[in-house]
This record gives structure tokens, C-alpha cells and sequence, in this order.
């Protein structure tokens, strides 16, 4: 089972949410303390998490969960609801990079994605969920590639993509029935001509018999 089920089935499960996304992350600027929670140093992974409740009316949160060095659980640190995300900072508009901002009413995490593919799978699907969930003022998704946004969500794309294969289909079975067609008409053709050839030798054939 990958860490991101793992999560999905520790954190949010048990709450009756459902994960959307998940990206792990660091942070671009260390900060410094000396103490983890179980009283002594070490490391840790940190993961920023979507996710939706099952019951309705949704509810849309934000949560950042960590597993520390040595253990295997996964724990839940802070967490926000969509509606106090203000802004979303791709970092550059022009090319894929792993870093992003995320800044909510009372915090703002400087981030770098463990890859800048991952980053962008979840800045797609955060804003799809932005633009579905969000009951308030929408936040803000700056200096993010234009990929990411609109249209070209992930979800749009997997559609595009079964439109287009659908159509290329469709298109080489209308080329094949027309290759059939036009063999079947030269068929036709031969046959017509092998019809007359027969009768024709058949009227000589009687004539020099006669």
C-alpha cells in the first residue's frame, strides 16, 4: 500500500472523509526547533492533504500531517477549511518547479514539493475542489501555469482524452467502411463484367455451333 493510502486510510477514513490530493512537502526555509513532540530530535515528513467529507453538505479541509522518524503513524498537525485559503502562489508561471506558497488567514507555508510534478497534480486538483466547494471569496491561484487552471484541470484532460480517442475511432471506422464500400462496388463491378463476358460467349458459342 503506498504512504498517500496509508494516509488516506489512517487520517481521513475513520473521520468518513475522502482524500483528494496529497503532496509531500518541505519547507524552503527551516525552522528551528529543538524538540519534536516525543521529547527528542529527529526527522520527519510532512504531507499537505485535500480532502472532502462523505456527508453532506461537503465540507473542503487542508491538512497538514506528519510522520516522524521511527514511527509509523501518521499524525494530524494543523488544519484549515477551503474557505481560509486566500492564496495560492505557483511561484513561476512559465515553467514546471516544486515550489509553492499557501497562505491562509492566520498563516502563510513556503514550500518545495518532493517533485514538480507532484506539485502540480495537487495545485490542479486543489483548484478544481476551489472552484466546486468553496462557498465564500474564492482564493487566489497566482503565478500558476496556465495548465493547471480552467479547463485544463485533470479532470477535463482525461475527458479530452477519451473525446479524442472516440473520434479517432470513429474516424477509422467510417475510412474502413468506405475502403469496404468501395471494394464492395468494384466487386460489383467485376461480377457485372463477368455476367456480360458469360452471356456473350455463350451467343458466339451457339452461333458456330449452328
Amino acid at each position: 500500500m503506498s504512504v498517500k493510502s496509508v494516509i488516506s486510510k489512517e487520517i481521513f477514513t475513520p473521520h468518513d472523509e475522502k482524500m483528494l490530493a496529497a503532496v509531500q512537502v518541505r519547507r524552503r526555509t527551516k525552522k528551528k526547533i529543538p524538540f519534536l513532540a516525543t521529547g527528542g530530535q529527529g526527522d520527519y515528513m510532512t504531507f499537505i492533504c485535500v480532502s472532502v467529507t462523505n456527508k453532506k453538505p461537503s465540507s473542503v479541509s487542508i491538512t497538514k500531517v506528519k510522520q516522524f522518524q521511527g514511527s509509523s503513524a501518521f499524525i494530524k498537525r494543523s488544519q484549515w477549511t477551503i474557505d481560509q485559503l486566500r492564496q495560492v502562489n505557483g511561484i513561476d508561471p512559465n515553467k514546471d518547479c516544486p515550489e509553492f506558497d499557501l497562505t491562509f488567514d492566520n498563516a502563510l507555508d513556503q514550500w518545495v514539493a518532493s517533485s514538480a510534478g507532484e506539485k502540480c497534480t495537487f495545485i490542479q486538483i486543489l483548484h478544481h475542489t476551489c472552484q466546486r466547494y468553496s462557498s465564500a471569496r474564492k482564493p487566489d491561484f497566482v503565478n500558476c501555469q496556465s495548465k493547471l487552471l480552467g479547463g485544463n484541470s485533470i479532470l477535463h484532460s482525461a475527458a479530452d482524452s477519451v473525446t479524442s480517442a472516440v473520434q479517432k475511432a470513429s474516424q477509422a471506422l467510417n475510412e474502413r467502411g468506405e475502403r469496404l464500400g468501395r471494394a464492395e462496388e468494384r466487386t460489383a463491378d467485376m461480377m457485372n463484367s463477368a455476367e456480360q463476358f458469360a452471356v456473350t460467349a455463350h451467343k458466339l458459342a451457339m452461333k458456330h455451333k449452328c
